[in-house]
């Protein structure tokens, strides 16, 4: 990641507007470091809570001019449009079941709109936002930030280029433990908001990790997927809402795919995990140790590509900032995709072409194929793992 091409497009960074994720939240102070990271956003404005007075104290906390933190998102918008200086971008990182009216409001506003996954709890809505993105044409970024790694990256472009030749086998799971409790939720009223059907969405699992998984195989392999047959439920006696999914994937192309997600594996940290398998050898990578990607030919020795290393191609090679054989993360992932996101924007702005190797963060045609992925799974596991197209 050399130079900054925003302040050479606009001469300035964009100017960001923050929704939600106030002192104290991993992805609120995840989305601003990652804005941060490569210096192309200035935050100056947000909502950091529902409620008034908290949302005005932790604006001021994170360092926003007084004036510049508001109680709700209509309020700043609406303060926001009537300065010169006003915001060029709006990021929601709020509880899923808003996603769909803060991202509508802020299109409608003439913003771009980065939001965390998923884009939103229901179908019809996605549908509804694709569409406004596409009317706007406006940029919209989900940030699935696993694909922002750069030996995800190198995966894609290996696909890309026919290394693996014709795709025929894809397997995908994510796997983690920290609801593995059956003391997660704790007893009371105040239950997590993840746990609420009307708030999460329709299920726990596939709305918080699922539809990563589902995304990352889509982004590596290029693949959709035309069937599914699944199952969800719970793992954890008495949880009332879905720790587990599992499916059997009848792929475009006619590969076949198993995607396996948890959130009950006791003991297990975050484990992503995806094999693609082609007529010419197979790619393997793993979150937990992303610096890694294990390339298996039909025939031949098998090697490791690393950031920066040999063979290392160019939409990997963009996504890493340090000399080869240092680590980087999942920060660093996620602020590819703030990064890259930027530059589209810029560009917009300045009625400029973008640098194609910017634009491969997701969209809200990435977000409605993962609320499509999930309906269908609820649908098929309704049914007893009947086959139902997405």
């Amino acid at each position: 990641m050399g130079g900054n091409p925003v302040i050479g497009m606009l001469g300035r960074r964009l100017r960001l507007g923050v929704v939600g994720g106030g002192p104290g939240s991993f992805i609120g102070g995840m989305h601003r470091m990652a804005a941060r990271m490569d210096d192309r956003y200035e935050i100056v404005a947000g909502v950091l809570s529902s409620k008034r007075e908290k949302a005005l104290a932790q604006g001021l906390e994170i360092g926003l001019p007084q004036d510049r933190a508001y109680a709700s998102v209509p309020e700043m918008l609406e303060a926001e449009r009537k300065r010169p200086d006003r915001i060029d971008v709006l990021s929601i990182m709020t509880p899923n079941d808003s996603h769909f009216e803060y991202a509508s409001l802020a299109l409608e506003a003439g913003l771009d709109v980065i939001c965390d996954k998923p884009m939103t709890n229901r179908v019809e809505e996605a549908e509804a936002l694709h569409r406004l993105v596409g009317k706007t044409g406006l940029v919209f970024c989900l940030t699935h930030n696993y694909t922002g790694y750069p030996m995800a990256r190198q995966a894609r472009e290996l696909v890309r280029a026919g290394a693996l030749g014709t795709i025929r086998l894809v397997q995908v799971e994510y796997v983690q433990g920290g609801k593995a409790s059956e003391e997660d939720p704790p007893a009371g009223p105040e239950r997590p908001w993840r746990f609420d059907p009307l708030r999460g969405g329709p299920s726990l699992v596939l709305g918080d990790i699922g539809t990563h998984a589902h995304n990352l195989l889509r982004f590596i392999s290029g693949l959709e997927v035309v069937e599914l047959a699944a199952e969800l439920g719970a793992v954890v006696p008495g949880r009332l809402v879905h720790d587990f999914a599992g499916a059997l994937l009848r792929l475009s192309g006619g590969a076949r795919g198993s995607f396996w997600v948890t959130q009950a594996a006791a003991g297990v940290e975050n484990c992503l995990r995806i094999r693609v398998s082609g007529t010419k050898g197979s790619v393997e990578w793993e979150q937990e140790t992303p610096q890694r990607l294990l390339w298996k030919p039909l025939v031949g020795p098998a090697m490791v590509y690393t950031p920066s290393g040999p063979g290392c191609l160019p939409l990997a090679a963009r996504s890493s900032r340090i000399v080869k054989g240092h680590p980087e993360g999942f920060p660093e992932a996620f602020a590819n995709i703030y990064s890259d996101a930027a530059e589209a924007i810029a560009a917009r702005i300045a009625g400029v072409e973008p640098d194609p190797l910017a634009l491969h963060f997701p969209g809200s045609a990435d977000g409605l194929a993962g609320l499509r992925f999930v309906a269908a799974a609820l649908e098929s596991s309704r049914r007893g793992g009947a086959w139902v197209a997405p």
